[in-house]
């Protein structure tokens, strides 16, 4: 192995520590904590959200063309 393959693998093992020590430190919570905010959020913003309770007709850019009453 050449010095130069030796600190590329070096500095490749360095990197890989630094990732996992990062990752190790991460703040984790259980899944049912995580769950349970999740649908506290949903639950608290329901009301805004337009997929459960619409777009008004006016704000909508894809409400369907109205015909003119004239032709």
């Amino acid at each position: 192995m050449s010095n130069n393959n030796a600190s590329t693998s070096l500095a490749v093992a360095h990197k890989a520590v630094k990732q996992l020590r990062l990752e190790a430190s991460v703040r984790r919570i259980h899944v049912s904590q995580a769950a349970t905010d999740l649908k506290n959020f949903c639950l608290q913003n329901a009301n805004k959200d337009p997929l459960l309770m619409g777009v008004p007709s006016g704000d909508n850019p894809f409400r369907p063309p109205k015909s003119c009453g004239l032709l």
